[in-house]
């Protein structure tokens, strides 16, 4: 496999990591965390004017008609910088159900708003006691009229406080069914989640929605987009690391004890290039989900490759964010290194979509 992006994917990764690097550095990134929006309007639209909105989307609708692969760059970009605008909540997975669930005349009204940065969307999913059990669902769904009355609990839905619309499964009489669901006929409770990120509980009541896709036929596509946003994350992870490798060694280069930079001792020296060679593996694994979230293959042949990569990335995350933790000592918890919050994301990052051990369970089951 080649693990080198082609020049286009080249080009837009590192207009990405300068645009970041430039506006969005860790003392930028601090007072967007504390305002009360949590995220960015100007960010935002910069994304939305760099394309990066439209990229997964079809020309039809005003995007690239790129893919998981295409991405990787600017997930990784998006990992380093530690990102906390609803990029993934919207591109990654709402839009994505509309993308490959929706009709014809859903596509028109939303895509197009979503490339131009409009319209923001998020899955509610998750319920208590589900796990990461994406068929456990609790939330109904009852035909009234010409539409549908959704009601139902969600709990920590990923861009929640910023979404205009939800996309929401609930369970009807012929089974698991997705719906749209206008944001103001929701109850959004926002907090900010461990890596600083903006979600929130969510809780329908008879609230008015729109069947997306076949009624009864949602699994196979919350499995695909689940996929699909695993593979991203699994890219966000790599550059999330890479930072922490990259100012872990910095820092050993710098660092003074007894007269001499603390990276001249060979016991941290191999810690180091262990850190390096987790890195290394969580890239070529990220590469190899990303290539199958886009491939013409069949569910378990994706399921199987994607679980697969997220073991090893969520292994490596734990190894590079407690190990990165431990070189810089007791200064690499404090809030005033970046570090500190790399190691929030990426422990958020094992766990989201799917721990190791969910994954192993489901590889091996497949």
């Amino acid at each position: 496999m080649n693990f080198d992006y082609n020049e286009e994917q080249q080009l837009l990764a590192d207009s990405v990591r300068r645009f970041l690097a430039k506006d969005y550095g860790f003392e930028a990134r601090k007072k967007i965390v504390s305002s009360t929006q949590g995220w960015s309007t100007p960010v935002w639209a910069t994304l939305t004017e760099m394309g990066l909105t439209g990229l997964p989307f079809s020309p039809d609708y005003g995007g690239f008609g790129g893919g998981a692969v295409d991405l990787m760059g600017v997930m990784e970009a998006a990992g380093e910088a530690l990102l906390v605008e609803p990029y993934l909540a919207t591109v990654g997975l709402g839009a994505q159900f509309v993308a490959r669930a929706g009709s014809d005349a859903q596509k028109k009204a939303i895509l197009p708003a979503v490339v131009e940065g409009k319209l923001k969307l998020a899955f509610a999913h998750t319920e208590k006691g589900a796990r990461y059990n994406l068929s456990k669902v609790a939330a109904t769904a009852k035909k009234s009229g010409s539409g549908w009355e959704i009601t139902g609990e969600k709990f920590v839905v990923l861009g929640a406080p910023a979404a205009d619309k939800f996309v929401v499964s609930a369970n009807t009489d012929k089974g698991l069914s997705l719906f749209l669901v206008d944001s103001k006929a929701a109850k959004v409770k926002a907090y900010v989640t461990l890596d600083e990120q903006r979600a929130g509980d969510v809780s329908f009541l008879k609230a008015s929605g729109e069947l997306l896709g076949v009624e009864g036929g949602a699994l196979p596509v919350i499995e695909e987009v689940m996929d699909f946003a695993t593979a991203l994350i699994c890219a966000e992870a790599v550059g999330a690391m890479k930072f922490a490798c990259d100012t872990t060694l910095e820092y050993l280069k710098t660092r003074k004890q007894f007269g001499v930079t603390i990276g001249t001792f060979q016991a941290l020296q191999h810690r180091m290039v262990d850190l390096y060679v987790s890195y290394e593996q969580a890239k070529s694994m990220a590469c190899l989900a990303a290539s199958k979230a886009d491939s013409p293959v069949d569910a378990k042949d994706r399921a199987r490759a994607i679980s697969a990569a997220k073991i090893k990335i969520a292994d490596n995350c734990r190894h590079i964010s407690q190990e990165a933790i431990q070189l810089h000592g007791g200064m690499g918890m404090t809030d005033e290194m970046k570090v500190s919050h790399t190691f929030r994301r990426l422990t958020m990052i094992a766990q989201q979509f799917g721990d190791a051990e969910y994954h192993l369970a489901r590889f091996a089951s497949l």
